[in-house]
């Protein structure tokens, strides 16, 4: 299966995104002073991808189990930072999912809730790109650790081990 989408310079940085079989068009723009601020960035329009495939996902799988977790919102929020090349990337994306009822009143909630993200293309595509560092914010909360040491791990000669190869 292939998407396609057809996208048309406007004005600046304004493009008209199209999606073929009768759906509207959709307008983008950068934030000023690039752009005019006409439409959703491309950023915002990521986000939005990522979180309506991981609510659609989540929806999926709980109507599975014959569960009504509707209404669903999502809140996505994407951090864009420099890299070492200073260039602007999304380095992080979180999503947060609430469900219209009460998660005690869903059964098989838990079930849904270990498995719906691997059912979502574009989260899962995302991730490959960019690093899942809420994994890591929740071990840091739970272990509360006094440091973190990162780098290759190598024996005090410098030679490799086990832990090397596995990174």
């Amino acid at each position: 299966m292939t998407a396609t989408v057809q996208l048309e310079q406007q004005e600046d940085f304004h493009f008209a995104i199209g999606f073929g079989d009768g759906i509207p068009l959709l307008h983008s723009d950068e934030h000023p002073p690039l752009g005019k601020g006409a439409g959703p960035t491309p950023d915002q329009l990521l986000a939005a991808a990522v979180g309506n495939c991981m609510s659609a996902s989540l929806l999926f799988a709980l109507r599975k189990f014959k569960q009504a977790p509707e209404p669903i919102r999502t809140e996505v929020e994407a951090t864009t930072g420099r890299n070492e090349a200073n260039r602007l990337r999304i380095q992080r994306i979180a999503v947060r999912i609430t469900l219209g009822v009460p998660a005690a009143g869903l059964q098989h909630l838990d079930r849904a809730l270990q498995q719906f993200e691997a059912f979502c293309t574009v989260g899962e595509s995302v991730r490959q790109g960019i690093p899942d560092w809420s994994l890591l914010d929740r071990l840091i909360t739970e272990w509360q650790p006094a440091a973190l040491i990162v780098g290759l791990p190598l024996n005090m000669d410098d030679s490799e081990n086990e832990m090397t190869r596995a990174a």
